[in-house]
């Protein structure tokens, strides 16, 4: 039997707890150890899955982690992850790579530079609502793909999030908060994009938590735009609006929509790896194509009462396989480089009123078959 890879995550907040629970079902991973800047908050998540607590520097040189998961906010990503690069590790970070374009850059090098591995979530997009959709673009389903839409758009994160100060300073915001799902997904479907344009807005100036917490009650004030609509140029010649928002009490938009020349796809919430997979045409009207009965489709979020498929730690799992296996994981840097460029992208368009050239580019990442995905589980 191969040895499983060793993961050890620091950051130990409200993320962590569904990698913990989640790793067992996979066959080559193992969360052995867990750090945090607040050690009590470690002690908590080790005696809950029977890890070893440790500090953060012991956390990087102990033999035991082949592989550190960083969970910490985004603005410590750059620092964690070229600590744990340096230290040896492969890293594997939540999402965002950075955010920065720069230190999204600065880690990519230091990967490289030190021969380790380097990968960035979502993994939601091998989940089997994305490959699903990725199948029926591949066979030509939908035809040469010229326009979408795709659209996140909420009232906001004070509403659900304990501490959610930090998503309204520099470097949060609803791009950089969630733009990752959706334009990794675009990016899996459609290939890398080419230029963006945008425009943006700060809708609501002071924004009450109430979320139970530390912080409720309190008062925030953005530092970042809160709205922003935006227009992605792909390589490929598809033109995808793209609408970010947490100004907005209700609508009525899919999640992702791409036209093509021969159908319209619609593709499920790429928060989550399962949902509906629909293809429709002017002449059979929409077809549903359900995926629960497929590799990593059934619901099983929120724990209580699950209505969505929700097996984060997949990406993890497919990245240890990549480095046994001596090949390029499909979330790798690269891929997270060019999303955080298209990101900043937007952010830049917006600010200088003029279109921007994306000149960070990535591969489309290799699908995922039924059959891979049925290898990464472990066996009952």
């Amino acid at each position: 039997m191969t040895r499983k890879m060793g993961v050890g995550i620091i950051g130990c907040g409200t993320i962590a707890d569904i990698y913990c629970r989640n790793a067992p079902r996979f066959a080559n991973i193992e969360i052995r150890a867990c750090a945090d800047l607040r050690p009590e908050i470690a002690q908590v998540l080790a005696g809950k899955y029977g890890l070893r607590a440790l500090s953060v520097p012991e956390l990087f040189g102990a033999d035991e982690v082949d592989i550190v998961l960083n969970l910490t906010i985004p603005n410590a990503h750059v620092e964690v992850s070229g600590a744990a690069l340096e230290a040896g590790k492969h890293v594997y970070s939540e999402k965002p790579l950075a955010t920065s374009l720069a230190g999204a850059r600065e880690l990519t090098a230091l990967a490289r530079r030190r021969g380790v591995h380097l990968a960035v979530a979502p993994d939601t997009i091998l989940g089997p609502g994305g490959q699903l959709a990725r199948k029926l673009v591949d066979e030509g389903e939908v035809g040469t793909i010229t326009a979408g839409t795709a659209f996140v758009l909420s009232r906001g994160m004070e509403h659900w999030h304990p501490s959610p100060g930090f998503y309204f300073q520099p470097g949060g915001g609803p791009v950089f908060d969630m733009g990752p799902y959706y334009v990794t997904q675009l990016v899996q479907l459609l290939g890398p994009v080419e230029r963006v344009a945008a425009l943006a807005a700060t809708g609501i100036a002071e924004r009450v938590v109430t979320a139970p917490g530390p912080m409720q009650g309190q008062t925030i004030r953005p530092e970042v735009a809160t709205t922003i609509m935006g227009l992605l140029d792909f390589a490929s010649g598809a033109k995808v609006m793209f609408g970010a928002s947490w100004d907005v009490e209700a609508h009525g938009h899919r999640p992702i929509e791409l036209y093509g020349t021969r159908a319209s796809l619609r593709v499920p919430d790429p928060n989550f790896m399962g949902g509906v997979v629909e293809l429709g045409t002017r002449a059979d009207g929409w077809r549903e194509l359900p995926t629960r009965e497929r590799v990593f489709g059934k619901a099983n979020y929120p724990f209580d009462a699950p209505i969505h498929a929700n097996d984060r730690g997949l990406g993890v799992a497919e990245f240890a396989r990549a480095i046994r296996e001596g090949r390029t994981p499909r979330l790798a840097g690269g891929l997270g480089l060019h999303v955080t460029a298209v990101m900043e992208g937007l952010l830049a368009a917006s600010e200088q009123g003029r279109v921007i050239t994306i000149e960070d580019r990535c591969e489309r990442p290799a699908a995922l078959s039924e059959e891979e995905a049925a290898e990464l589980l472990a066996r009952a």
